[in-house]
C-alpha cells in the first residue's frame, strides 16, 4: 500500500524546503489514543557497532547521510547504509522484502498509513526507556502503538492548518475564522477584497479529500471506529462533515472546477483563491510561486483550523522508524533510531530539509521558533488525532473522496453519501487479523 505521498512529492519537486525558504522575521483498532508500553530489553549507552541497513522513501530521508554524521562520529565502528526508494513504490517494495526475509534492519514508516506493519511478526517492540514517549506529539506516538506495545518511533511531523492571504484579510477588515460558522463570512469577505474565490479547495476527490472528511467529522465529535473495531461512518457527525465541506462550494466560496492540488499555489499567489487548508510545506513554496523573495512574509498568515462543535481537530502525519523483527543487529539499529529521535537531530533534519520535528521540545529551537508562520501548525499538532489504524483506511478514505464530490456537486445528499461510505467500508472490512 503506497504512502500518501502527493504532498511530499510536490514539496520535493518544488525544489524548496521550509528550512531554506522561510527567511521571515523571526487493523480493527479504535481510532482513539492508546497508552504506550515497550516490551523489549533496554538499550544501553555503549557505542553501536556492526552494520545497520536502512530503507527509506525518497524525500525527507534524502539528507540523512548528512544528518547522522554526529552519530557516525560517536560510533566509529558502525556502518550505516541507506537504500532510498521512490515514494510511490516504497511500501510495495518493503512488503515484498519483508515477505522474502530480505528486509533491512531499520525501515521508515508513515504514521498515517503504517497499520499493516504493527505486529511482532514484522517489527520489534520499542525497547523500554529508548525514548521518552511523552516528548512526542501524542497522536504521532499513539499511531505506532497496538495493545499497549509501541512498534515505531516518530521522526517528523505535519498536519493541516489554515493558510490565508493576510493582505486581503486586512483589506476586508476580518480576522481568521475561529469556528465553522465564521468560515463562510470570512471567505466571502476575502472575495469582496478582490479574491476570485475565498478557498482553494482540493478537488482531487480522492484519499486526500477523505482525510478532510475525517478532520471535519472529528471536529463535529465523530469517530470512525467503535471500541469493538467496527466501522461507524454512517453517523450524524459524518453527515455534518460532508455538509460542511459542501458548504464551501454551495456558498460560492470554492469552485468544483479548481484548483487542482498542483495549481493551489499559483492560484493563491495570483489571488484567484485566498486561502488553503493545507500542510506546512506550502509556506516554503510561495515565494517561488510568486517569483519574489519576501512575498510570503508580507502576504500570508496562518491559523489553526476553525472549530466545530468538538473543537479544532486536525490529523497527524509524518514519518516514523521501526526495527524489523528479523534484524541481524537490533542493538545498533535501536541506537540509530534513538539518535534520530533526539531533539538536536530533529532540528538538524529541519535545517537540512524542512522536516518539522515530532519531538515537541525541538520546536523551541530558534531555527523553528523564529518562523511565525509555523506557529499555527505547532498549535494544531497539539490537537490532532490519528487516522483509523487499520489496513483498509486508505481504501475507505478514497471512497469518501468520491462520495464527497457527489455531495459538493449536488448530485446526492450527505446522508446518502454517508450510507454509501459505510456500506463500502463494511464490504472491505478493516483488515484485522
Amino acid at each position: 500500500m503506497p504512502h500518501l505521498s502527493r504532498r511530499g512529492a510536490l514539496r520535493l519537486a518544488a525544489g524548496v524546503t521550509l528550512g531554506s525558504a522561510l527567511p521571515l522575521a523571526g487493523c480493527g483498532r479504535d481510532d482513539g489514543t492508546a497508552a504506550a508500553a515497550g516490551s523489549a530489553k533496554p538499550v544501553d549507552s555503549s557505542p553501536a557497532t556492526g552494520r545497520v541497513s536502512v530503507w527509506a522513501a525518497q524525500g525527507d530521508a534524502d539528507v540523512l547521510a548528512k544528518v547522522i554524521k554526529p552519530f557516525e562520529k560517536a560510533n566509529p565502528d558502525v556502518d550505516v547504509t541507506f537504500t532510498l526508494i521512490p515514494n510511490a513504490e516504497y511500501y510495495t517494495k518493503l512488503q515484498a522484502a519483508i515477505a522474502a526475509g530480505k528486509g533491512p534492519d531499520v525501515a521508515q514508516f508513515f504514521p498515517e498509513s503504517q497499520a499493516q506493519f504493527l505486529d511482532a511478526q514484522t517489527l520489534k517492540p520499542v525497547p523500554d526507556g529508548l525514548v521518552d514517549s511523552g516528548g512526542f506529539f501524542k497522536s504521532l506516538w499513539d499511531a505506532g502503538v497496538v495493545d499497549d506495545v509501541a512498534y515505531t518511533v516518530p521522526w517528523y511531523a505535519y498536519t493541516y492548518a489554515l493558510v490565508y492571504r493576510a493582505d486581503l484579510a486586512k483589506k476586508a477588515g476580518v480576522t481568521a475564522p475561529a469556528t465553522w460558522d465564521d468560515m463562510t463570512p470570512f471567505l466571502k469577505a476575502l472575495q469582496r477584497a478582490g479574491a476570485g474565490h475565498g478557498l482553494g479547495a482540493d478537488i482531487g476527490w480522492d484519499v486526500f479529500n477523505g482525510q478532510d472528511v475525517a478532520m471535519y467529522a472529528w471536529q463535529a465529535g465523530g469517530s470512525f471506529l467503535s471500541s469493538a473495531g467496527k466501522w461507524t461512518l454512517d453517523t450524524p457527525e459524518t453527515v455534518a462533515a460532508l455538509k460542511y465541506n459542501a458548504s464551501f462550494f454551495t456558498a460560492g466560496t470554492a469552485d468544483t472546477g479548481g484548483p487542482t492540488f498542483l495549481d493551489a499555489q499559483p492560484y493563491f499567489v495570483s489571488g484567484r483563491t485566498a486561502s488553503m487548508i493545507t500542510g506546512p510545506w506550502v509556506i516554503g513554496q510561495l515565494d517561488a510561486a510568486a517569483k519574489k523573495t519576501g512575498w510570503t512574509a508580507s502576504h500570508v498568515a496562518t491559523a489553526p483550523l476553525p472549530a466545530g462543535s468538538s473543537g479544532s481537530v486536525s490529523f497527524s502525519a509524518g514519518g516514523s522508524w521501526g526495527v524489523l523483527a528479523d534484524s541481524g543487529n537490533a542493538d545498533a539499529s535501536w541506537k540509530f533510531v534513538r539518535h534520530l529521535a533526539q531533539p538536536a537531530t530533529q532540528v538538524a533534519q529541519y535545517k537540512a530539509y524542512g522536516s518539522l520535528p515530532a519531538v515537541i521540545s525541538a520546536w523551541d529551537d530558534s531555527a523553528i521558533k523564529g518562523q511565525p508562520l509555523l506557529d499555527a501548525f505547532f498549535t494544531q499538532l497539539k490537537n490532532t488525532r490519528t487516522f483509523p489504524q487499520v489496513a483498509t483506511w486508505q481504501q475507505v478514505a478514497t471512497r469518501m473522496g468520491k462520495e464527497m464530490e457527489a455531495v459538493a456537486k449536488g448530485r446526492q445528499s450527505a446522508e446518502k453519501a454517508a450510507g454509501n461510505i459505510q456500506a463500502y467500508a463494511e464490504s472491505v472490512g478493516t483488515g484485522s487479523k
